[in-house]
């Protein structure tokens, strides 16, 4: 008989909650709850549970917040929980919680050829470092090394470090966000409302009133070349992006690749692959030549944190990784 685990991927909106395949990995039985829906997660996972045909003993929650001890306080959500609370009333033998990026890190060594888009650069080079980020809500880095054939995720806050412009636009981008936020940080132009934030600031430095626009709205009017301080926006957008990720694979030499995740990108996948990504990814000066041999990947697995939860899981309990087939 199959042995299944219990995983979700859990954002400040939707908490997506899915079956883990011990033996191979393979994630089904995929339900999306909104958390207006429900007072707690306990409450989402208990309704999950009490409709399917299986038992599920074992669970690994991704979620996009820190995790540093028993007690959990989502950023974005008024949820908050024990872990060991929640374990107990579940009837669960095990339970693990993560951080969100955690989980898609781990989901990089499950990964077909079908699940990635490469955007440069040349192979990946096995037992290298991997860098992993991505823009949503807010901006997601994580790190992935390779030990014998344990991965270790180093998950973090890089999403927070200083925003740090290189020209006069930039740096006029940058006063006027200061002015607003105090502390700049990379999230606040790398996510859906660092993108919002970018045309804003654009918009203001010409002295004009900017629209009030959603992330949505800012990406359909610079694809369909309607809105040209949208337009200036998202491709701006797509050079900060290289030049961050350039700077992750500096930090760690991540010749094994890095990943981006989140889903911003995807809603404008052409205009990125022409737009100035790559050539800001390379960008680095005397080092032009060590960035431009490091693929970038686009990762195109439709739930990426509840595989890597399952791997997560399936790794802890000694089992070995492997793509699905």
């Amino acid at each position: 008989m199959t042995k299944y685990a219990l995983v979700g991927d859990v954002g400040g909106t939707n908490a997506r909650l899915a079956l883990c395949d011990l033996d191979n990995g393979a994630i089904s039985h995929i339900h999306t709850y909104s958390g207006k829906d429900y007072a707690t997660l306990e409450a989402v996972i208990t309704h999950y549970l009490s409709a399917q045909k299986v038992e599920a003993t074992e669970a690994c929650i991704a979620i996009a917040c820190p995790i540093t001890d028993d007690w959990v306080d989502m950023t974005n959500s008024s949820w908050a929980f024990s872990i060991k609370a929640m374990k107990s009333s579940l009837g669960l033998s095990r339970l693990e919680v993560i951080n969100d990026f955690t989980a898609v890190s781990m989901a990089v060594p499950m990964l077909t050829p079908d699940d990635v888009a490469q955007f440069g650069g040349g192979e990946a080079q096995a037992d290298r470092p991997i860098a992993v980020y991505g823009a949503g809500t807010g901006l997601g880095v994580c790190h992935l090394v390779q030990l014998a054939e344990h991965w270790v995720s180093l998950p973090g806050e890089g999403g927070h470090v200083d925003f740090a412009p290189t020209n006069q636009e930039e740096t006029d981008i940058l006063a006027v966000l200061g002015a607003e936020f105090g502390h700049v940080s990379a999230e606040r132009v790398l996510s859906g409302p660092g993108l919002v934030n970018l045309y804003r600031s654009i918009v203001t430095i010409d002295g004009r009133a900017p629209d009030q626009l959603e992330p949505h709205q800012v990406t359909e009017q610079a694809v369909d070349g309607s809105n040209d301080d949208c337009r200036r926006a998202l491709s701006l957008f797509c050079v900060l992006m290289g030049r961050f990720g350039g700077n992750l694979a500096l930090n760690m030499g991540t010749f094994g690749g890095v990943y981006i995740a989140g889903g911003l990108v995807p809603r404008f996948l052409e205009f990125f692959r022409a737009s100035g990504f790559r050539a800001a990814f390379e960008d680095k000066g005397r080092f032009d030549d060590y960035l431009r041999a490091i693929p970038v990947y686009l990762i195109r697995h439709e739930q990426p944190g509840l595989l890597g939860a399952g791997a997560h899981m399936r790794q802890l309990m000694g089992l070995k990784l492997q793509v699905i087939a």
